[in-house]
């Protein structure tokens, strides 16, 4: 096959979670073990650091990843899912694996696919391990999918567990509950592996010690030592911060090439989890730290959160798709910007709680609604009426293209259109 025809059969033949959803979530780690057993265990040939959490994931792998890049160690990250191209899931040092070893992968183990008949997902995470073993990668970042309990990033041995935070998100398949959201990302705590949590929460820090104490792993909450204090800059898309660890200054003015209102709580996360991980385990030291962050984009091709992607007017997009962050976007985009007119384009997957994301968004601004291009995409025209009843009005629109255009021409120079809701919609402007 071709590695377009590769692609066809993936998307086609595995059930493919951000395409039709819970269904295509498998409650249990056989399929991931099974392929990972007929590959001969390539998980076990590298060290590797586990990152969950409810929103901030995908931003702290990429940062643990350049900072792992910066202290010179081979690293390999594994996120999803991807907004435009199959293979930023897999990357070694920033480069994408290659579409011939995509290819290969798949006629290779063919036989294995039919007969263990895995997910998307689960053959997404085998072809990375895969990957890693054989690009002999000092360490690799797994972002976890989805939960973390039955997870199918699930079956490896971490140096070190990551948990940012916990908010609610995927209801019908984690729980109603924070804690009972919490026990399910407490699954990736491993017995006498260390943990870093992000942020103490009285509702989820009792499920996260008691999992520790079973498990006899070492557990730390970042927001209990660093606090990192955003300073005043005129970029959109680079930040600095001075970082205190213990209420005494620790970093001073350090640079980091991402920015959004999210960043402070993960910057803590991450510069707990380098000082755990720099006792024993990797040769991390704090130049690596302000090395990365300062060259987060480029090392790791991060992309998707709180990116510029126009000017005149300034146009604005991040993958926030749940209550909490799509309330601290909307906060920090109110109150650091004066535009003189906000125009937003956003769209949502069916099964999340719409009504809950609406009342994050601003009544003062212009709405462009429309649906992602996937089957889970919610319809444009059922998101304006939803909208309306928030006091959200705006157009309805066949593509999430046609409503960005119709954005554009409605804004003036000065103002801000911001591109918001779903990864998904995000993903087909990028």
């Amino acid at each position: 096959m071709t590695y377009r025809e590769t692609l066809d059969f993936l998307y086609a033949q595995l059930p493919m979670y951000h395409r039709v959803g819970a269904v295509a979530f498998k409650k249990d780690l056989t399929n991931t073990l099974a392929l990972c057993e007929h590959l001969g265990n390539p998980h076990r040939a590298f060290k590797s650091i586990h990152v969950g959490g409810t929103n901030g994931k995908g931003s702290v792998s990429h940062l643990l990843a350049a900072v792992c890049q910066a202290a010179g160690l081979k690293t390999g990250l594994y996120i999803s899912p991807h907004y435009k191209d199959f293979r930023e899931r897999i990357k070694v040092n920033g480069h994408y694996i290659a579409r011939q070893e995509v290819v290969d992968f798949v006629a290779n183990h063919h036989e294995a696919i039919v007969r263990i008949q895995p997910s998307f997902f689960e053959l997404c995470v085998a072809m990375a391990f895969e990957h890693f073993a054989r690009q002999q990668v000092d360490v690799a970042i797994i972002e976890v999918g989805l939960g973390g309990r039955l997870d199918s990033t699930n079956v490896i041995e971490p140096l070190l567990s990551v948990i940012t935070n916990i908010s609610y998100d995927h209801q019908n398949m984690l729980g109603d509950t924070l804690p009972q959201i919490a026990f399910e990302k407490a699954g990736i705590i491993k017995p006498r592996v260390p943990a870093v949590v992000g942020e103490t929460h009285p509702e989820s820090a009792p499920v996260f010690l008691k999992k520790a104490a079973q498990t006899e792993s070492p557990i730390i909450f970042a927001d209990q030592h660093f606090r990192a204090v955003e300073k005043r800059s005129d970029s959109w898309e680079h930040s600095f911060y001075d970082v205190f660890k213990d209420e005494k200054l620790y970093l001073e003015n350090l640079e980091m090439q991402a920015a959004g209102p999210f960043q402070s709580r993960n910057l803590a996360t991450v510069i707990q989890a380098v000082e755990v991980l720099s006792r024993e385990a990797l040769p991390l030291h704090l130049h690596h730290l302000r090395e990365g962050l300062r060259h987060v984009r480029e090392l790791t091709q991060f992309m998707g959160r709180w990116q510029i992607i126009g000017t005149r007017p300034t146009i604005l997009c991040d993958s926030a798709h749940n209550e909490a962050g799509l309330r601290l976007a909307f906060e920090k985009i109110t109150e650091d910007t004066t535009p003189r007119r906000l125009h937003i384009v956003t769209g949502f997957v069916n099964d999340k709680d719409v009504d809950k994301a609406l009342r994050c968004f601003p009544r003062e601004a212009s709405y462009y609604f429309a649906k992602a291009n996937i089957p889970r995409g919610l319809d444009a025209q059922t998101l304006r009426v939803q909208a309306a009843a928030h006091g959200l009005h705006g157009s309805a629109h066949s593509s999430v293209k046609n409503a960005l255009k119709a954005a554009k021409h409605a804004a003036a120079p000065e103002d801000m259109i911001v591109v918001i809701g779903s990864i998904f919609v995000v993903a087909e402007v990028l």
